[in-house]
């Protein structure tokens, strides 16, 4: 009759467990270690305050309370049938635990029989501790206080053991908790009994949800500062991106001390359990904070002075933060590391960094999710423009949500195997587009050139292309001229003279800052020679509208410079080699922008020509999302010789058709379409 309902109570507590998984923390340790008075003390005065957040289970009194004849019964047993009662136990303290946090004392070995024998006893773990714990504390005290408090206990009379026979049980514990752990993607940390309530605490506190949140806050924070006044943000990987090393494997290397040991974070980060998950952060920053506060400082500090930023991108930062533009490092290491790496360059006013850390600083958990919820976080509540760098998958989120996206590529030796094939599927499927940063400059690209162009940071373009990436008329001018062109009740030759004025007006007053200016002799109205103005090498000068909505500004471009050609193209096959062979410069000229794909089979064409020409593009209005995640921003980012001047540009996202496209309005043509 026992067993039926141990039956029907371990089937609902797993539907409940599959359903809602509740976070369950057991307390481990050899008998003898204080659980039972732990747990104790932890309910009446350390984590009193958290109230009914917290259940507090003891388990051997789960055990008693749900087997007839309490534990008793339970001993007189066989082993398989002490088995389902475990199974039964874990999964009712699951079920009971209601949306608050279990805590649970339990047992892994009994070694309390056969002082000294070889070999330990197999564990008492069960399939439903693997289901149910999600975090394992292991209280691992000095074996001589445990063998005091065993020889002392006047309540539980334990068999006296040697201190060599505990200190082999809690070393065997911890090896095999530890293996269990990781096999189940549980959480596994050993903490010493005085840091046991802070650690609870977190737990309690920092769910994923909660990490998410303060990620954003830090995030506010940093955008308030005046620093980050500039609508354009840099937002950058830390390891293998702003350095050439992975501070992580530097940090495990000093813990280590250079024994030739399995590297601990990469057992974690393969684990099929935890991968590169938030559980698998969290149980990194459990592990750190294994170490003692001196030691842990002391590698940060260590880590931080063998590195340096790369000079490119030392040469960006530099330029941004003298253009205002503020830049994070938001990592998946150590942010204190990263803070120290930044301030030794001296950028701390204008670099900030978001990482993570040891559970005792309360730090964030970076994973590859929160890194893409970041990027977005900064355009959606502050508006701003992002230009990601990274260089491996956990970057692919945030280079995903990216305005702007540089793929950073290193040494073929030192690079991200899987960040080969997950940029091909995200070229693919996802639609990326992104540029790539490849150190050496002589190193083998990924993918092709074609798919991920070559882009200098260097350069002031490149900075520039971010910032500012196109020249916009005076909001005076830009309101004067653009009424009519808005105006629905004006269409035809009126709309025509409207749009070649506008033409007009960006030549005279952003082209001419572009291109320059060179002198000629004129004859002066006083009867002598006197110097003129026109453009510089205005005879080489092509001006090419893009048919056919880009021919009434570009009549407009034409009468500014009178000694231009004048070509029409309405496809890019339409330029010919000796149409743009020996030119200074050629302007292509549209009157509305939407994504910028129309542009690029041009830019393209021209480049199979010549490879320097300067591309001037000008347009009446240009959305913004042409400068964002496009073949047509890519291009701007790469090719430092092509420019945009426009009017307006537009966050409205409507497209014209029918009697609202642009060009039916200028050629009476709205009810054709």
């Amino acid at each position: 009759m026992a067993f039926a309902q141990v039956e029907l109570a371990t089937t609902d507590a797993a539907a409940s467990i599959q359903n809602t998984k509740p976070t369950v923390v057991g307390i481990y340790g050899i008998s003898g270690c204080g659980k039972s008075f732990l747990l104790n003390h932890l309910s009446q005065n350390d984590l009193a305050d958290l109230g009914d957040r917290i259940s507090y289970y003891d388990g051997s009194a789960v055990i008693n309370a749900h087997v007839h004849g309490g534990l008793a019964a339970f001993k007189s047993m066989q082993p398989h049938e002490q088995d389902e009662v475990r199974n039964m136990a874990i999964r009712a303290v699951a079920q009971g635990c209601d949306g608050r946090v279990g805590i649970v004392a339990g047992h892994f070995l009994f070694w309390d029989i056969g002082n000294g024998a070889r070999d330990p006893p197999p564990s008492i773990w069960t399939s439903g501790d693997a289901e149910t714990y999600t975090h394992i504390l292991y209280l691992k005290s000095t074996v001589e206080i445990i063998a005091s408090r065993r020889q002392n206990d006047s309540l539980r009379k334990r068999p006296a053991l040697s201190v060599e026979h505990l200190e082999r049980w809690q070393e065997e514990e911890i090896r095999q908790l530890r293996e269990t752990c990781l096999r189940n993607g549980i959480l596994f940390s050993e903490v010493p009994q005085e840091k046991v309530s802070s650690v609870l605490r977190d737990i309690v506190h920092h769910t994923e949800a909660h990490n998410l949140s303060l990620s954003r806050s830090h995030l506010d924070t940093i955008c308030r500062s005046p620093s980050f006044a500039s609508e354009t943000v840099l937002l950058l990987d830390g390891d293998k991106t702003l350095i050439e090393e992975d501070t992580g494997a530097l940090f495990v290397q000093l813990m280590l001390g250079g024994q030739k040991a399995t590297d601990p974070l990469k057992t974690i980060f393969s684990s099929s359990a935890f991968g590169y998950s938030y559980a698998a952060f969290r149980q990194v920053a459990l592990f750190f904070d294994s170490l003692p506060e001196h030691t842990f400082i002391d590698y940060c500090q260590q880590v931080a002075d063998a590195v340096s930023i790369r000079p490119e991108f030392m040469s960006l930062l530099a330029q941004a933060a003298r253009s205002g533009v503020g830049a994070i490092v938001v990592t998946c290491g150590i942010q204190r590391i990263w803070e120290r790496i930044i301030a030794r360059a001296n950028l701390s006013e204008s670099v900030k960094v978001v990482g993570g850390g040891r559970v005792s600083d309360e730090s964030l958990v970076i994973t590859g999710e929160v890194k893409g919820v970041l990027a977005q976080h900064l355009q959606d509540v502050h508006c701003k423009f992002v230009c990601a760098f990274g260089d491996s998958v956990l970057d692919l989120p945030m280079l995903k949500a990216a305005d702007r996206a540089i793929i950073v590529v290193g040494d073929e030796n030192t690079r991200s195997r899987s960040m080969e094939g997950a940029v091909r599927q995200a070229i693919e499927e996802d639609k990326l587009i992104a540029c790539q940063l490849v150190f050496p400059r002589d190193s083998k690209p990924r993918l092709d050139l074609a798919r991920l162009p070559k882009v200098d940071i260097t350069s002031d373009h490149f900075l520039h292309s971010v910032v500012c990436p196109m020249d916009l008329a005076s909001d005076a001018a830009a309101k004067l001229l653009m009424t009519p062109m808005r105006d629905a009740t004006m269409s035809g030759p009126a709309l025509r003279r409207a749009h070649a004025e506008v033409g007009r007006h960006l030549a005279l007053n952003l082209l001419s800052e572009r291109i320059g200016l060179e002198t000629y002799p004129t004859l002066h109205v006083q009867g002598h020679l006197t110097d003129g103005y026109r453009f510089c090498g205005e005879s080489r000068i092509l001006i090419v509208p893009l048919m056919r909505g880009g021919e009434p500004m570009a009549f407009g471009i034409s009468e500014a410079m009178p000694t231009a050609m004048f070509l029409h193209a309405k496809e890019a096959s339409d330029l010919k080699n000796h149409h743009i062979e020996g030119l200074q410069t050629i302007i292509l000229v549209d009157s509305v922008v939407n994504t910028g794909k129309s542009l690029v089979p041009f830019i393209r064409r021209i480049r199979e020509v010549d490879s320097c020409v300067r591309i001037a593009i000008v347009v009446g209005v240009i959305q913004a999302k042409a400068l964002s995640r496009s073949i047509f921003s890519q291009t701007l980012a790469v090719d430092s010789n092509v420019c945009v001047v426009a009017l307006r540009r537009s966050d409205n996202k409507f497209t014209g058709r029918g009697g609202t496209d642009t060009g039916n309005r200028l050629f009476n043509t709205t009810h054709i379409d």
